[in-house]
């Protein structure tokens, strides 16, 4: 089936493509430390004079109309100055915001922040990066430059996709955001300190876990060091494939539907199994795959005489079909970007699938999951048809363009190599209990980078599986030093080692080894379960 679509034109997409190759910026030698004598300073009133600094379209090496500095601000408080910017678009209706915090004293490195969902709000920068621990400096008091965009358009809260409907702005979105607003940065940069940066770094979780692939893979001489925490990094094959989430919720006429308390009855019982598989009754299952051999969902089906659908304590056989369904792998059957297969759920893994991840209220009236493959299908696929009905389109009827929606959002395929040649080192994580991204999503990725990389993998790239760890949120809430980790990997040639998460839900005080996948921590048997000495990273 057909949609239409304002696209830009191929030659623009070809030139685009060429300027990648060409505007990269390498990086020079290292800035030891933070902030040094002879650092590059900044004044209150060199700030104010960068507002109205112009930037060239010839700069930014994608497609724009240039870019211009709408505020220069001085904070006394931070010692910074807070710069925001327009990056003028070709021809969609929206242009693109972006902002740069230039410190007092500069430690020659840039952090760039990744966004989150569907973008649409600016990303400032200013406080802490995806997972630093809580009460550490910001890396902007520590002298880095920070910045951020609003991911290339502005849209409502939550998943507003009609931005999709512009082939721009959606290639903004997909791809294009991270280096635009890179581009636009090193310009500013320059005008404050008469200077580049020597070191360029990405973070960001989901969405901005994507992008901070996107930072790696399409401009890899952009980038010396990024973190991508529990990435979105194929947003099309996540938000078409749900269409399996909503398939299994719909069984038997929408019988087959998990509401919360029932949702509950799977997870607590998943817990009451594995829990203690690691050694450590802790709230927390780390010991995954033993997990997957020792609950058997079948438990909890109702006996004989009870009616499963008056009780929320146990499970019809409609209702285990669909939660077996949502926790099988499922074939789309649609190639994205060399990938067909929708990863499985960790449902029956301990994830939680409570509050904003839930399955909804009924099955005409589903959850988070749904509401992504709604957004993708309607604006980005299908183009807002008339009479679109989220609860039977079928992703066949648009498998051409879903395959061309691929090539705009998902990073799947496209290589590492030239970020491996650059010297780039990238850290990879997830965590096992995620009810958005499943964490199988993130193993996809990674045992395709090892049949791409073999051995060499190791050299460039690390990637950690956290127990407990949902989307931002969950059991464990992982809180890492990775800015350090990184800088040490990328400068001194040091590969991390020995990290530990601590865990920032309130009240909590315990940490835990991060062990590289697929390495788990188990209990020692003696030393407080909160502390991360007493665990020591296996394997099987």
């Amino acid at each position: 089936m057909k949609s239409t679509f304002r696209r830009l034109s191929a030659v623009s997409l070809a030139v685009a493509a060429a300027l990648v190759l060409t505007a990269g910026v390498s990086s020079a030698t290292a800035a030891p430390g933070g902030p040094h004598a002879g650092s590059p300073t900044l004044t209150a009133s060199e700030c104010t004079s960068l507002a109205g600094l112009t930037i060239s379209a010839k700069d930014i090496g994608l497609p724009t109309n240039g870019a211009d500095v709408e505020t220069a601000v001085w904070d006394a408080a931070g010692s910074f100055c807070a710069v925001t910017g327009w990056i003028r678009a070709v021809s969609a209706p929206q242009d693109m915001q972006f902002q740069v915090n230039l410190p007092a004293l500069w430690n020659e490195r840039t952090l760039q922040f990744g966004g989150g969902g569907f973008d649409g709000s600016l990303v400032t920068a200013t406080g802490a990066y995806t997972a630093q621990p809580t009460g550490t400096p910001t890396a902007l008091s520590q002298g880095w430059v920070t910045l951020g965009s609003d991911g290339g358009h502005q849209g409502a809260p939550g998943f507003d996709g009609t931005f999709q409907l512009d082939e721009e702005l959606f290639l903004n979105y997909g791809q294009w955001s991270v280096k635009k607003a890179h581009d636009a940065a090193a310009v500013v940069i320059e005008a404050a300190y008469g200077m580049d940066a020597d070191w360029s770094y990405f973070i960001g979780g989901s969405q901005g876990g994507h992008e901070a692939l996107d930072a790696a893979a399409r401009y890899p001489k952009d980038y010396d060091g990024v973190i991508a925490n529990y990435p979105a990094y194929n947003v099309t094959m996540m938000h078409v494939g749900a269409v399996n989430f909503r398939d299994a919720l719909q069984l038997e006429g929408g019988t087959g539907h998990l509401n919360s308390a029932e949702t509950a009855t799977i997870t607590n019982a998943v817990y009451a199994t594995c829990d203690g598989l690691d050694g450590a009754v802790d709230g927390i299952v780390s010991n995954v795959s033993g997990c997957d051999a020792a609950f058997d969902i079948q438990s909890l089906a109702c006996p004989t005489g009870v009616d499963a659908a008056t009780v929320d304590t146990c499970l019809s056989d409609v209702e285990i079909a669909a939660a077996v369904k949502i926790s099988t792998d499922y074939d789309l059957g649609i190639d994205i970007e060399g990938n067909s297969i929708f990863a499985k759920s960790a449902l029956l893994e301990g994830a939680l699938y409570q509050g904003f991840a839930g399955f909804g209220t009924s099955a005409q009236a589903q959850g988070l999951q749904f509401a992504v493959f709604e957004a993708t299908m309607r604006h980005g696929v299908a183009g807002d048809p008339p009479g679109f009905d989220p609860y039977t389109v079928d992703p066949l009827d648009y498998a051409e363009r879903v395959q061309e929606v691929g090539e705009i959002m998902d990073v799947t395929d496209v290589s590492l190599n030239q970020f491996r040649a650059h010297g780039g080192k990238i850290i990879l994580t997830h965590g096992t209990i995620d009810d958005f991204i499943t964490p199988h999503n993130t193993v996809q990725y990674w045992e395709a980078l090892q049949d791409e990389f073999g051995k060499r993998l190791d050299s460039f790239a690390q990637f950690y599986m956290v127990p407990g760890w949902g989307h931002g949120q969950g059991r464990f809430v992982a809180q890492y030093d990775g800015l350090d980790a990184i800088v040490d990997w990328v400068e001194q040639g040091v590969a991390p080692s020995g990290l530990v998460a601590s865990d920032g839900n309130a009240g909590a005080d315990r940490a835990r080894p991060m062990c590289e996948y697929p390495a788990w921590p188990q209990y020692s048997g003696s030393g407080s379960i909160d502390d991360a000495s007493s665990y020591s990273c296996v394997t099987g």
